[in-house]
């Protein structure tokens, strides 16, 4: 029986490392600059705004961090920034968006991608949370995207999608 629960160890703790090691290859594979484009909606029913963006990452075996710029109508521009740590299975961290006041990021992993409940740190859209997507698509290309709850009528929508391409 002793000799079971050990192997079963020895294997759990392989198996723990393995994902720690694909955990790691992972975010590793988001690093680069980027450019691209995509919508973001001003308010929900809103007005949808097509925008060119391009985004610095950098990455280590255990952490994200991106800084990026939005361009809207020629003349507007936005930045943003993303932090987020892996502590296992759970990633956490910070989005900063336009308004620059930092909003709270948890969630975990789903295949290619990052996927994060968000806490605005001021209400939008009628509350304060949301869900925020960091997806690698193929080997060059990266999605951001955010969908919130229409209070309305209860629908998933939305809000902004940005497709980006490694340069």
């Amino acid at each position: 029986m002793r000799p079971l629960l050990i192997a079963t160890l020895l294997s759990y703790s392989c198996l723990t490392a393995n994902a720690n090691a694909s955990d790691a290859d992972f975010l590793n594979s988001l690093a680069g600059d980027w450019d691209g484009s995509g919508m973001v909606l001003t308010k929900i029913g809103g007005t949808k705004v097509n925008v060119s963006c391009n985004l610095k990452s950098n990455a280590s075996a255990s952490a994200i961090s991106m800084n990026g710029t939005c361009r809207a109508l020629a003349v507007l521009a936005r930045s943003f920034s993303a932090n987020v740590k892996a502590a296992g299975q759970r990633y956490t961290g910070n989005y900063t968006g336009p308004s620059g006041q930092p909003s709270r990021l948890v969630g975990s992993r789903k295949g290619d991608a990052l996927n994060f409940n968000v806490t605005w740190a001021r209400i939008t859209n009628g509350d304060r949370s949301a869900i925020m997507m960091i997806e690698k698509v193929g080997q060059n290309g990266l999605r951001l995207q955010t969908v919130d709850r229409d209070l309305a009528s209860g629908r998933s929508v939305v809000t902004s999608r940005i497709d980006l391409q490694r340069q």
